[in-house]
């Protein structure tokens, strides 16, 4: 199964995530904001990355640009889950080069059906 890193200022979320997806036979690895995510990635490779876009320190839209930097992560799938819907938010999230998505509150089916899609 697939090395998954969830992003999230909401420790509920973080949690949330990390139970579906290791229920569902993935490792999972948690970060707070996206500087503690940019930390980890140095360290770990990932099969996908989910992020919140807003938190403190670093936005998640500013780590997706940050890891797109990254020769390791420039195709990685990295999907946005957040509570945000206004279409340039999603507009500007995908020109830094995120892959998807996800409107709060999620599912555990959205989830696993995004983690699907993009891992095929």
């Amino acid at each position: 199964m697939a090395n998954i890193l969830a992003v999230d200022d909401s420790k509920v979320m973080r949690d949330m995530m990390k139970v579906v997806l290791e229920k569902n036979g993935h490792k999972v690895v948690t970060a707070e904001d996206g500087l503690q995510a940019l930390e980890i990635v140095n360290n770990q490779s990932f099969d996908l990355i989910f992020s919140d876009i807003n938190m403190p320190k670093m936005s998640g839209i500013a780590l997706v640009a940050k890891l797109r930097a990254l020769p390791d992560y420039a195709h990685v799938p990295i999907l946005m889950v957040t509570t945000e819907n206004a279409e340039y938010r999603k507009k500007k999230a995908k020109v830094n080069g995120a892959t998807g998505w996800l409107e709060k509150p999620i599912s555990e089916a959205r989830v696993l059906k995004a983690v699907a899609k993009v891992l095929g």
